[in-house]
């Protein structure tokens, strides 16, 4: 009887396991959440969508939330990880900590905790930057940016420095809050997002 356990755990479970790819878990706020758009037209449903078409057999949760700060975040990570067990966890938080003026050393702090939280869980981790307008002053600003390539850097992690490269000083790529990013830009996203998280999944 016991052997018989054994070969169908063997045959049923085991082959399930391996066809999995792994659970890829989204962890931003509303840049990742498609505000203002359906959710079809968000990148993270948009990179869904790729990794079926190019055969990984990965499952995306996308538990961004609109206005999550990267303290938000960090409150969270224990609890998102220990449910969804991801395999990779792609961290584009930071943006509503910057519009708020919050500390770049709290941010900082936050994104350390949660990268290394993740690390614990043995999740790959992408760190998806953020920058902030000129307006909020040059000494802000840089400190605000270096955040992400010293985690980057200090902590290995795959890195994208700036989720809305490339468009992001063009108006015809956002919503009318010039804020947000609209369909149009969404796949512009995902190319950012995708050439830095392709070389951490496998097939």
């Amino acid at each position: 009887m016991h052997i018989l356990l054994v070969w169908l755990f063997t045959l049923l479970v085991v082959p399930a396991a391996l066809a999995s790819g792994g659970t890829i878990l989204v962890l931003g706020d509303s840049l990742s959440a498609a505000y203002g758009l359906p959710r079809q037209a968000g990148w993270v449903t948009l990179l869904e969508e790729r990794l079926g078409e190019r055969k990984f057999n990965h499952r995306v949760v996308n538990a961004s939330i609109s206005g999550e700060t990267s303290a938000g975040g960090a409150s969270r990570i224990d609890g998102l990880l220990h449910q969804h067990r991801p395999a990779v966890l792609i961290l584009a938080l930071g943006a509503n900590d910057g519009l708020r003026g919050l500390p770049a050393a709290h941010l900082h702090s936050n994104l350390e905790t949660m990268i290394r939280v993740a690390r614990q869980r043995n999740a790959k981790v992408l760190l998806v930057g953020m920058r902030m307008p000129p307006n909020f002053g040059p000494a802000y600003t840089r400190e605000f940016t270096a955040v992400y390539a010293d985690l980057a850097r200090r902590h290995r992690t795959a890195f994208v420095p700036f989720m809305l490269e490339g468009f992001a000083d063009r108006p015809e790529y956002f919503l009318a809050d010039g804020i947000h990013p609209n369909a149009a830009a969404q796949p512009l996203i995902l190319e950012q997002i995708w050439t830095a998280l392709a070389p951490l999944l496998h097939r």
